[in-house]
């Protein structure tokens, strides 16, 4: 009598449901929660849906989304960035100070500024990779030392802490088109920061999953020693997440810049834990290894929806801080609790 063993199912192969697929996208969490946002402002408040309030909303949204997806990669490849913040403030300060003060071509300063902001993001990974500190220590040297410099510098040169007469600078006109420009859609008036966010946010996701270096960010940020074995580039792609971060934050400096043409010596500073809130909201993993820029993008939708819905509903704007304190800790407990749901291994 032969006895036939009962055929055993590999886990790996077995059909997997839809709620279980969707649960494994770090992005779903951030989706619902936009969703509730956005329910709950549009029928509390009178002005969240009108054209203007739409618009105020969403350009609140791009600014902090362009950073928060550069932010989300580099969490991905397991670091941070505590200087972002502030590499906003000092790149719109490179661009208003030498153009304003000494009369540089306004093309040249942009070039300028951001050659300076790339330079400082390739130092702050060269000495996180060569010395092996964490990059929260790092960046938040950076971001003392930015936050220094961009008073005490700034102060010397021009006597106050703020930068004005941008829009008398010859070829303002021509750069806003690029950076401060609005256009009609809908009835709203969308400025083209906007436009940014979503190319940014597209062109990220793109990386993250169609491309050779989209793994290679997730390796780094999961693995760092396995990946080195197996030959993935890891100062590289270290250094190339840091200088994005770094050229996003040029970007927005120049979108703030040329939308209200006057920046200040505190511009940014504070923003890069809202830009660390986003991406943890969109599904970022603080340990690395696991992210979306998509969900980035959610999170910084979900914080201008809030930033805005508080000042139409009129309540106290002190509520905004605890609302992202408890946002951060609630989106840290769903990932868990999802990413053990669906049985992905952190």
């Amino acid at each position: 009598m032969t006895l036939t063993a009962p055929a055993v199912i590999d886990e790996r192969i077995k059909p997997t449901g839809l709620i279980q697929t969707l649960l494994r996208r770090p992005e779903v969490g951030a989706a619902v929660a936009a969703l509730a946002i956005f329910i709950f402002f549009s029928v509390s408040t009178q002005a969240f849906l009108t054209p203007a309030g739409v618009a105020t909303w969403l350009y609140s949204a791009s600014l902090f989304g362009i950073m928060a997806v550069a932010v989300a990669l580099l969490m991905i490849g397991g670091e941070f960035d505590l200087s972002a913040g502030a590499m906003v403030g000092t790149t719109g300060l490179i661009v208003g100070i030498i153009t304003t003060e000494w009369g540089v071509n306004i093309w040249l300063a942009l070039v300028i500024a951001l050659a300076i902001a790339l330079a400082i993001g390739a130092a702050n990974a060269f000495v996180v990779m060569k010395t092996g500190l964490p990059s929260f220590i790092v960046t938040l040297a950076t971001f003392f030392i930015l936050q220094g410099v961009n008073l005490a510098v700034t102060k010397i040169i021009t006597g106050t802490v703020s930068i004005q007469g941008m829009s008398a600078v010859p070829g303002f006109d021509a750069v806003k088109v690029f950076f401060g420009s609005s256009f009609s859609l809908f009835g709203m008036d969308m400025k083209i920061s906007i436009v940014w966010w979503l190319a940014i946010t597209a062109l990220a996701t793109w990386i993250l999953l169609r491309t050779r270096s989209g793994n290679w960010i997730f390796a780094v940020g999961g693995q760092v020693t396995s990946s080195r074995q197996v030959g993935v580039p890891v100062m590289k792609v270290k250094m190339g997440l840091f200088m994005t971060t770094a050229g996003a934050g040029w970007l927005v400096g120049m979108l703030q810049l040329f939308d209200v043409s006057t920046v200040q010596a505190t511009t940014g500073i504070g923003q890069e834990f809202i830009y660390i809130i986003c991406a943890v909201v969109g599904g970022c993993l603080l340990t690395g290894g696991y992210g979306s820029a998509i969900g980035a993008a959610l999170g910084a939708l979900i914080y201008g929806m809030t930033l805005q819905g508080i000042v139409f509903a009129q309540w106290d704007n002190n509520w905004l801080k605890a609302f992202l304190g408890g946002m951060l800790l609630l989106a840290v407990l769903v990932n868990l609790y999802v990413r053990r749901q669906a049985g992905v291994r952190s």
